[in-house]
This record gives C-alpha cells, sequence and structure tokens, in this order.
C-alpha cells in the first residue's frame, strides 16, 4: 500500500518566516532567530558593498574628469613635438645660423684689456674729421648678466658735415659703440658762423672675462636664496 507524501503549505511556510520577525529586540540582535540574522547580515553586507562602490567610483570620476582636462593640454603639446620632430633638420640648421651669428657679435665685444684701445679708436676718429674734443669722459661700468657697458660723455666742435661723417665713422668702427642723447647745437650771436657743438653718450660694450661671470653667477646664486 503506497504512502502519500506530506503536503508542502506555502501559507503556513510564510507565516512561520513571519513569525520569526515578528517582536524583535534591536537592542539584543544576538536573540534574534536564525532569518532575522542572516537577513540582518545580508542587508549589512548589500550596504558596505554600495557604500563603498559609490565612494570608489567618485574617486574613480574625479581621476576621470582630472585627466579629460589635462587631455587637451596633451594633445597641444603633443602637435608642438610633432611639428619639431618634423622640422629638427630646419631647426638645426637655424640653430647652427645663430649661434654663427651669436659668435660673429662676441667677436665684436673687446676684451676688458681692449678698451683702451678702443676709446683711442673713438677718439681717432673724431680727431681724423678735424673735430674739436672739448669733452670725452668714460663713465662707471655698468655689468650686465652677459656683458658690460661703458658710456661715455662727448662733445666736439666742427663742421656740419664733419660731425655726421664722425657718426659713421663711429657706427663702422670694428667693435660695437653706439651714440645716445645726441644734440647738435648752432652757434648764437656773434659765433653765429662758427663751429657747431655736439653733445652725445657714447656706448661700447665688451664680454665679461672668466672672473666676472664667476662673479655674476654667484650674485644670482645669492639673490635665487634670498628670494627663497
Amino acid at each position: 500500500m503506497a504512502t502519500k507524501a506530506p503536503k508542502f503549505d506555502l501559507n503556513v511556510w510564510f507565516e512561520g518566516v513571519a513569525e520569526q520577525f515578528r517582536g524583535l529586540n534591536p537592542k539584543e540582535p544576538g536573540q534574534w532567530p536564525l532569518l532575522p540574522k542572516l537577513a540582518a547580515f545580508a542587508l549589512a553586507t548589500v550596504l558596505v558593498v554600495v557604500l563603498g562602490w559609490i565612494f570608489m567610483l567618485s574617486d574613480v570620476q574625479s581621476a576621470l574628469e582630472a585627466e579629460q582636462a589635462r587631455e587637451p593640454t596633451l594633445k597641444e603639446d603633443f602637435k608642438n613635438k610633432l611639428a619639431q620632430a618634423v622640422n629638427l633638420p630646419e631647426l638645426r640648421k637655424q640653430k647652427s645660423q645663430v649661434e654663427e651669428y651669436v659668435t660673429q657679435l662676441e667677436k665684436q665685444l673687446p676684451g676688458k684689456a681692449e678698451m683702451d684701445a678702443l676709446l683711442s679708436d673713438i677718439n681717432q676718429a673724431g680727431l681724423g674729421r678735424g673735430l674739436q674734443f672739448e669733452l670725452f669722459r668714460p663713465g662707471q661700468v655698468i655689468v650686465k648678466d652677459y656683458y658690460a657697458e661703458l658710456p661715455i660723455a662727448l662733445r666736439v666742435s666742427g663742421r656740419y658735415h664733419d660731425i655726421g661723417a664722425f657718426a659713421a665713422d663711429v657706427s663702422n668702427l670694428s667693435r660695437i659703440v653706439t651714440l645716445h642723447n645726441l644734440s647738435v647745437v648752432a652757434p648764437t650771436g656773434k659765433d653765429l658762423g662758427g663751429p657747431l657743438n655736439m653733445e652725445a653718450t657714447a656706448r661700447t660694450y665688451r664680454y665679461l672675462d672668466a672672473g666676472e661671470l664667476a662673479e655674476q653667477k654667484k650674485s644670482a646664486a645669492k639673490a635665487a636664496g634670498a628670494k627663497k
């Protein structure tokens, strides 16, 4: 004689489960039945995972936005470097030309020992044009980053064309000499037919010697340290 299998009543099962969740004391979770304990553990696990995911995702999103903000700069940098790479032979050629030009300019700058000869050349340029020097006074040397500048106060008298020729001769000297604050004054009164007077500041330049360059670097290092 066959035996009947016991019936499973779903309503009874749900009622049993609901019964375990009734009257739970939140202050004593250790005394809860098994199902509420498992449900609380699962809820806590899900909550931790969700919160961790949110915070991690927030950090990742911030990092992503930062990288996206850098993208235009990186693209522009890439374009510039690509252009330089394409034009590298031409850039090297230009660099070589600039170096040659700088070398030529340096040759036009006298050294400290050659300054006396240059001052003599300026004086001879004026005398050679028949000018009368009323003032020829070198000033204080002004030291720049890579060169030194010497101003010379000039006052000469002579004919107009001779003064113009003197200015041209000075500009054509083998060393660099420039004229500044140039002023030509015509005679007045009884000297109306006399010579013109020209006042100017001639500036010549020389390169710094090794000792002066070392002193410049030392001064620059001290200044940088003081700023810090």
